[in-house]
Formats: structure tokens, C-alpha cells, sequence
């Protein structure tokens, strides 16, 4: 009797794997990880024009979400203690932006020397704004634009429920 019962839990143990097993996989071929990691991928398709944009915080406990820079998409990196649209030097390259005149920023990783440039046109969601202040940057990681508040004194910024409300005034 006793071996019967223990190879029956075993069978319920077996079939409990797999059952997670199974629901597992399908949660990430569905983009469940990817989810996680880019909460905002949705961003400028589910949008409306002039629309409220909501960001979710990413796992790093920051706000990213895809938009686009003179009408090319970048990753931007929503940083209210920037002062312009930072791009980095090798995205403003490639987007074709023309370096203005040299100034010096300070960053965390102390001052660089870049140069201003203007932004024909910088989108986010549905919310689209046209000669923005921007500058290239040196030294920045990766292709991630630092949308910064030459962009974001354009817009009413609210929190709620952890998540940021970006919606034109």
C-alpha cells in the first residue's frame, strides 16, 4: 500500500512538471521575458496622436521606450536631470545630425566636451514635438538617446501608480 501511494505522488509530482514546464515555455515564446525587460516596447504603435503617453518602470527602475529621433527610431532613456536630448556621438552620426557649436556638459562621469545640435523633430508615443534643443555627447554607452528636458518642459509629467503619465499641456 505504501509503495502504491509513493508512486502515485510521484505521477502528480511528474505531471506538475510538466504542466509548469509547458506553461513556462509558452509564457516565453508569448515575450513574457521581454515583457519584463522592455515594458514600453508598445509605445509609438498603440499611441494616439497628441495622446497620453504611460511609461512602466523598467527591472533597472528606469523609464525607456522606443521613439524616434528626424523620423529614425532610437531608445530613449527618459533623464530629468538632463538638460538637453543627449545623443551619442556615434547614433547622432548615423541619424545625420549636424554638430553646432562646442559646449561642455556635466555627467555623472564628470564634464565632457560635446557640441549643441537641433532636433528637427523628436516623438515619443503619439507625442511629437519639432526643433528641440539636443546635444552630441561623447563617451555615452550604448546607442540610448537621454531624453532629457529640452523635450520634457514641453509636457505635463505625472506619476501614478509607479508608472509616469507624459501628456501635452
Amino acid at each position: 500500500m505504501t509503495s502504491y501511494t509513493a508512486q502515485r505522488g510521484g505521477i502528480v509530482m511528474m505531471l506538475l512538471f510538466w504542466v509548469l514546464l509547458i506553461g513556462a515555455g509558452t509564457w516565453l515564446v508569448d515575450g513574457g521575458f521581454d515583457n519584463i525587460m522592455t515594458p514600453n516596447a508598445y509605445v509609438m504603435n498603440a499611441t494616439p496622436d497628441g495622446g497620453p503617453v504611460t511609461l512602466k518602470r523598467t527591472r533597472s527602475g528606469h523609464f525607456e521606450a522606443p521613439g524616434e529621433i528626424n523620423g529614425k527610431p532610437v531608445t530613449f532613456l527618459l533623464d530629468t536631470g538632463a538638460t538637453y536630448v543627449a545623443v551619442p556621438r556615434d547614433l547622432a552620426a548615423s541619424l545625420g545630425l549636424e554638430p553646432g557649436r562646442s559646449a561642455w556638459f556635466n555627467t555623472a562621469n564628470g564634464r565632457v566636451e560635446g557640441s549643441l545640435t537641433m532636433l528637427d523633430e523628436v516623438a515619443l508615443g503619439g507625442i511629437r514635438a519639432n526643433n528641440v534643443q539636443g546635444s552630441i555627447s561623447p563617451g555615452m554607452e550604448r546607442d540610448t538617446v537621454l531624453l532629457g528636458m529640452s523635450f520634457l518642459n514641453l509636457l505635463a509629467i505625472e506619476m501614478r501608480d509607479g508608472e509616469m503619465v507624459l501628456s501635452l499641456p
